[in-house]
């Protein structure tokens, strides 16, 4: 909104000191950041004592895991602060008619409502139960049941794939070399990049990166046959159901111990953000031999204000927590990771990024597809892990929960560094 009214102001001829750093992204990149975490950490503690005050706490499930006694309590959906980190700066400060800002902004709403649905109804079953003078358990079963929580994800994946890719402002700039009198269809695009005149033509082609690949790019029209390419549409937006289910349920279960998926979200937010900035850059895109995706350096404003968010919270949230997200935060910060990652034609790095989710999502499905098979098979289940997910399995082995969060975050830094490598190495 600020945006907008300076940008007005421009055009009425009205000018206030100051009001120019407005048209650079740098300068809202970083006042987005320092706004959310303005925000996260001065009203997290309000948010904490709002929370305690309407006895909104964590139940803790029996496990036997080292500490858990000493989290009963701890105020949750404090994921609320962060959406509210991400929401108020982006609102304030990007261009809100870029249609990447308002997919964002609806996913983060979208996937934040239906966390906040969960972890409302699992407070009222708690509530209940100590109306009834009987001992709540909570259980996986409690909460919003999970075919809601996944018919919640496809829909949001309809939403943004169809978006995605009917929306005529989406968009790929590729480089044309040749004679651009030949070019049939689109426009040709001219423009001066470090000196030199460069043809561009716009294409609305479904494309995604492929790492460590000369010739990088894969065109998804190319699974399909021939005489089914006109339906490309539907495969795009089964495959952007597919990230977004995968990713938020991810991120979902990495958040069981303090400022693990919060470190971790940051984290990688802060890659997607250079992802974003470099391709919405013609030179940087020039430079890196990426596509070129007109606007989305925008996003780079919304991926701040995220990051912010996260970092504001992780001061509440780090061992010792006074405050846990709930699946109000980790549901909404999956789905945002997922769309960025879509919207930036770098789903295929998913698996290395979020490699902390991947491997905590697999050790989940390796737990339970394997004590189901022994179990049919000899009568009684066995396990693969100690405790699962990972993260209770290092915990089980007796690791301090603060070394499991630490050590996890560096490998995501090293994920993250990988990532940006494939940048160039290819």
């Amino acid at each position: 909104m600020l945006y907008h009214f300076f940008h007005w102001l421009s055009e009425e001829g009205i000018k206030f000191p100051g009001s120019r750093l407005f048209e650079f992204i740098s300068f809202r990149v970083l006042l987005a950041m320092l706004l959310s975490l303005i925000i996260s950490t001065i009203y997290g503690k309000k948010l904490i004592n709002f929370l305690k005050r309407k006895q909104i706490s964590e139940s803790i499930r029996e496990e036997g895991l080292a500490g858990e006694e000493s989290k009963r309590g701890t105020p949750t959906m404090g994921g609320i602060i962060i959406i509210l980190g991400i929401m108020i700066p982006t609102l304030l400060l990007a261009d809100l008619t870029q249609v990447y800002i308002q997919v964002m902004l609806v996913s983060t709403i979208w996937l934040g409502i239906i966390g906040f649905i969960d972890d409302y109804l699992k407070l009222k079953g708690k509530r209940e139960a100590q109306q009834k003078g009987i001992e709540f358990k909570k259980t996986n079963k409690d909460g919003l049941a999970g075919r809601f929580k996944i018919l919640g994800q496809v829909g949001l994946g309809i939403l943004v794939g169809a978006t995605l890719y009917f929306n005529s402002d989406v968009k790929i700039w590729r480089e044309y070399v040749g004679n651009p009198n030949t070019v049939k269809g689109a426009p040709v695009i001219i423009k001066n990049v470090n000196g030199k005149s460069k043809y561009f033509v716009e294409s609305k082609t479904p494309v995604t990166t492929i790492p460590f690949v000369k010739n990088h790019e894969f065109n998804y029209s190319k699974l399909l046959p021939a005489s089914w390419r006109d339906y490309t549409w539907v495969l795009y937006i089964l495959i952007v159901i597919f990230i977004i289910t995968a990713v938020s349920n991810g991120s979902n279960l990495t958040d069981g111990l303090d400022g693990l998926a919060t470190g971790t979200s940051a984290i990688i937010g802060s890659l997607l953000g250079i992802f974003a900035y470099a391709s919405g850059n013609l030179v940087f895109a020039d430079y890196l031999n990426i596509m070129y995706i007109p606007g989305l350096d925008e996003l780079s404003i919304f991926i701040a204000a995220m990051i912010g968010a996260c970092i504001g919270f992780l001061w509440y949230n780090s061992f010792p927590a006074q405050m846990f997200m709930g699946d109000t935060g980790s549901l909404t910060l999956g789905g945002i990771i997922a769309s960025l990652a879509i919207i930036v034609h770098k789903e295929l790095l998913i698996p290395i990024f979020c490699g902390i989710f991947f491997v905590e999502s697999l050790s989940v499905m390796m737990q339970v597809g394997y004590f189901k098979y022994t179990k049919k098979k000899y009568g009684a289940g066995r396990r693969i892990f100690l405790k699962s997910p990972l993260h209770h399995h290092y915990q089980m082995k007796g690791y301090h929960e603060v070394k499991i969060v630490t050590r996890f975050w560096i490998v995501t830094v090293l994920l993250v560094v990988l990532s940006v490598v494939t940048l160039k190495l290819r």
